[in-house]
């Protein structure tokens, strides 16, 4: 979370288009196996891109720089060019984001996005191209285009979606509300296309990997892969929803596996590069970076901000550039903050403001009491929102941090139901320089197998106290009976 950049301030992304997943089962229909005719890229299309770039890489946490970097703008200037959009590596702008989510996307104008969590999710050189192909693909089919010509829209940013969509709010008040007040701020918005053009990118994907002289049986493999990242991830939320925080708005992957596998052929052929992938790789911080806060089971410490806090137990959370989303089956709230250059009262009265929509009533609080939070003052205003569904409380908790700093929760809950967030609204307190020392990143790390290794020896390694197992199974896209060999590469977490 990077407090510097207010809750409101985002910007829509156009196409995360591998996490942009089309429901129902998979299959190659005529629709999704035209082939669509390749626009060149513009002189338009390199304006708006060029404009929307910067934007995008404050909302995804900015770029990262250095040998990883270099070997992804590698690979992805090698399938870019396969697309037909342009022969030429220039025109392409191939960038690996410092952002925690599983995410990818590609907008007009040549510029192509990868974040380091998916790329560290990924187990060869050939899965990471087809990504980025699938990614070119829906912009040499123009399918950003043609979503928002069918939402007469006339953006290149797109449609904006939500991270705490209806697949994870409900269709209920709670939800419904939920959806208009925490649909920014979270690095995890997106353009929901079609099922066709998912089809359709997925196959132009494998298309340019067999044109590039990679295995194109790595767009299967690596939609497995998400597919069962999305399991666990819901698994370890304690949920039967299997629809991860970076694709709410869109179900599981793996209706698309058998799609790509038949697509792709049975015939054998083409590099992978695994081994290569994997050192080029080693040493990506795994999960969130503590220049941007870290979440550690309920817990969130912010080692440069000198903050931490807990959210209620059975909560999970999701760490943003803009702010921190606290999600539970009994309400949904965000953290974030802003200067503070009057009362606290106003500051309140402000956020209020800013939750409500254009042409709605003003949201207001009935009352701001004061109280002390941690030796910080503190304020707090709870409105009541009718809905059509129900009544929601929607509560404002600010706290004046000095110098000119104020941080703030805003919580959703069934109406009566906001006291659930009361032992996170009293948790926020200052820390110390030792315990904001302690905090380390997490690190994905290449080992070699050696003699007498196993899962369960190598999995002990991983920097997590639940789960290890199925975590690494899962980064290593190994089976439960998956048997080692010496010599082989695997991926481990480490601090």
């Amino acid at each position: 979370m990077d407090i510097k950049r207010t809750l409101k301030g985002t910007c829509a992304v156009s196409a995360l288009g591998l996490l942009a997943l089309a429901g129902g089962p998979a299959r190659l229909d005529a629709q999704a196996a035209k082939a669509p005719r390749v626009y060149a890229i513009s002189a338009a299309d390199k304006s708006q891109g060029a404009k929307a770039h910067p934007e995008l890489l404050a909302e995804f946490g900015g770029a990262l720089t250095g040998p990883q970097a270099s070997y992804v703008e590698q690979v992805g200037k090698r399938i870019a060019v396969q697309s037909g959009l342009s022969n030429a590596t220039g025109d392409f702008t191939v960038t690996l984001l410092n952002s925690p989510v599983n995410n990818a996307f590609a907008i007009p104008g040549g510029y192509i996005y990868v974040t380091r969590q998916l790329t560290a999710l990924m187990n060869d050189e050939a899965e990471l191209a087809g990504v980025l192909g699938h990614e070119v693909g829906h912009v040499a089919a123009r399918h950003s285009a043609q979503r928002q010509k069918a939402a007469q829209r006339n953006q290149i940013l797109g449609v904006l979606g939500s991270v705490l969509a209806g697949a994870v709010l409900g269709d209920n008040a709670l939800g419904q509300f939920g959806q208009k007040v925490f649909s920014q701020g979270s690095q995890l918005l997106t353009l929901k296309f079609s099922r066709s053009q998912e089809l359709q990118a997925d196959q132009l994907g494998i298309t340019y990997l067999k044109r590039a002289g990679y295995d194109p049986r790595a767009m299967s493999s690596v939609l497995e892969s998400l597919a069962r990242q999305n399991a666990l991830e819901a698994q370890l939320r304690g949920s039967t929803n299997q629809t991860p925080e970076w694709a709410s708005t869109h179900p599981d992957p793996a209706s698309r596996v058998r799609s790509a596998m038949t697509y792709a052929g049975s015939a054998t052929g083409g590099t992978s590069n695994r081994d290569t992938f994997l050192s080029r790789i080693d040493g990506l911080v795994y999960g969130d970076d503590p220049k941007q806060g870290v979440i550690d089971g309920r817990r969130f410490t912010h080692p440069t901000l000198r903050f931490a806090f807990e959210a209620p137990d059975g909560f999970y959370m999701v760490n943003g550039t803009q702010a921190v989303t606290i999600s539970g089956s009994s309400g949904k709230a965000q953290f974030s903050g802003a200067k503070l250059s009057g009362s606290l009262d106003s500051y309140i009265t402000n956020v209020f403001a800013g939750l409500t929509e254009s042409n709605q009533p003003r949201i207001t609080p009935s009352s701001i009491e004061r109280t002390t939070v941690n030796g910080m003052t503190a304020a707090y205003g709870v409105a009541r929102v009718q809905q059509s569904g129900g009544a929601i409380d929607v509560v404002v908790f600010a706290y004046d941090y000095g110098n000119g700093q104020a941080y703030h929760f805003v919580a959703l809950a069934q109406a009566g139901g906001a006291e659930v967030f009361t032992p996170m609204f009293r948790s926020l307190r200052r820390i110390s320089a030792a315990d904001a020392g302690s905090v380390k990143p997490r690190v994905l790390r290449v080992q070699t197998v050696k003699q007498g290794d196993t899962v369960r020896s190598l999995a002990a390694k991983m920097a997590y106290t639940d789960a290890a197992v199925d975590r690494f199974l899962v980064l290593n896209g190994l089976s439960a009976d998956a048997k080692l060999i010496p010599g082989q590469k695997i991926k481990l977490v480490t601090y």
